[in-house]
């Protein structure tokens, strides 16, 4: 396995399939999003955590982390699109608008009376299904999850552990949420997941739109600090974070062809669906060519979200697929920072190390920030680094979407070494 890059052949060619998705995705939208969520318990901005001095050894002006294990003390950020989209479908029922349901009415005896017992069923690798049990739960309402195979039991745990009745099946990603539609279909419960089908399509959008949260904090977070990116690398599973990241950045800040930044799209090199569909120029959804095995269990999936394609055609401007060890190369770094070179002046007087803030990445989450790091220090991606236009006047942009939600598989990279960089050929 490698790390493999292309130039995303569609960019530009898809202005009217992507404007719909566009308009829903604006900073006026994100406001109402963010009102919502930060009616919710707990609610605080995550941090937006800037590297000056690994910045400084790559050869960069910045490189900035949205760390998302600090999200409702979930460890993730996926419980941002599946609340939303819950509370969504609920004041629908409801026939009210969301904004005359914050979320201590939504939770309160009498709403739960008005709607009387409700089933939310999903697929998860982890994160996702931990943020619906966790809002089925503040409703005090049932919850059935499914998860993939393959799926550590700490995952599982952690979602039980909020009154779901969860299971990992013999099935992959893909065939685990068709048997999760089709429990919904034939009892009557509520799917709620995040990649869309025709005729599956409100819930999904909904989904997308919660994670806007996530970017207009961080996009006044770098306003505040005077900071615009020049280069935004996104990981993706099915797609849905990366619909929302591209919009958002897209409406804040333009196209890379005028000025905004440049967007990149990073995947495993097994479920590289998004990479398939993009490199492909016939208009058709692609999945992944691998078996979905790798320890980016958040990412593990084949089949790319329908409603979200068009736009992550027309304005996404590379896409990548990476190995395992990159992934696990970023959570190191990202865990400890160090200086990158014995004449690098240190900064704190501590062994040599850098200041910078340590952040605990998973699998997932740190898979874009691993890429981006190949590129910056590896001699032999020297032609994508140019490829990319990084210089010395870059701001790099990232999402650390979760902590350490597999502790052992955290440990086992983080401290053991687990998935080592290869020995370069001789």
């Amino acid at each position: 396995m490698t790390i493999a890059v292309v130039a995303n052949p569609n960019r530009g060619t898809r202005s009217d399939a992507a404007a719909p998705m566009l308009a829903k995705l604006t900073s006026e939208r994100a406001e109402s999003v963010m009102t919502f969520h930060r009616s919710i318990d707990g609610y605080q901005p995550t941090p937006l955590v800037s590297l000056p001095h690994l910045a400084a050894g790559l050869g960069v002006r910045g490189l900035l982390v949205k760390d998302e294990s600090h999200r409702f003390g979930l460890n993730a950020f996926k419980a941002l699109g599946g609340s939303y989209a819950i509370a969504s479908h609920l004041a629908q029922r409801l026939g009210v608008g969301l904004d005359e349901l914050p979320y201590q009415r939504l939770i309160s005896d009498e709403i739960r009376s008005r709607l009387g017992e409700i089933t939310f069923i999903t697929t998860t690798d982890g994160n996702h299904g931990r943020g619906v049990a966790w809002t089925a739960n503040k409703l005090r309402q049932n919850c059935v999850v499914h998860m993939p195979r393959g799926t550590t039991p700490e995952r599982l745990r952690n979602i039980q552990a909020l009154g779901a009745r969860a299971d990992i099946t013999e099935l992959v990603y893909d065939d685990t949420v068709r048997l999760s539609a089709r429990e919904a279909e034939e009892n009557g419960w509520v799917l709620v997941q995040d990649t869309s089908w025709p005729g599956y399509e409100d819930i999904p959008e909904k989904i997308i739109q919660g994670y806007m949260t996530m970017l207009g904090e961080a996009i006044e977070q770098m306003r505040d600090e005077n900071l615009t990116p020049t280069h935004v690398f996104v990981q993706s599973g099915v797609g849905a974070m990366p619909t929302a990241v591209v919009g958002c950045i897209v409406n804040a800040y333009g196209t890379s062809d005028e000025g905004g930044p440049v967007i990149v799209v990073v995947e495993p090199n097994n479920a590289a669906c998004i990479f398939e569909t993009l490199r492909a120029t016939d208009g058709k959804i692609h999945p992944a060519v691998g078996g979905l095995e790798t320890i980016m269990a958040g990412l593990a999936c084949g089949e790319p979200i329908t409603i979200g394609i068009d736009l992550l055609a027309h304005y996404v401007d590379f896409v990548a697929s990476i190995p395992d060890y990159v992934s696990a190369q970023g959570m190191r770094v990202l865990s400890n920072p160090r200086r990158l070179s014995p004449t690098e002046p240190v900064a704190d007087g501590n062994g040599g190390r850098s200041a910078d803030r340590r952040i605990i990445s998973g699998e997932s989450g740190a898979a874009a920030f691993g890429f981006a790091h190949e590129v910056l220090t590896d001699p032999a991606l020297a032609g994508v680094k140019q490829q990319l236009g990084i210089d010395a006047d870059s701001v790099l942009f990232f999402i650390s979407t979760e902590g350490d939600t597999d502790r052992a598989g955290y440990d086992a990279v983080v401290n053991d070494g687990a998935y080592p960089k290869p020995s370069a050929p001789r």
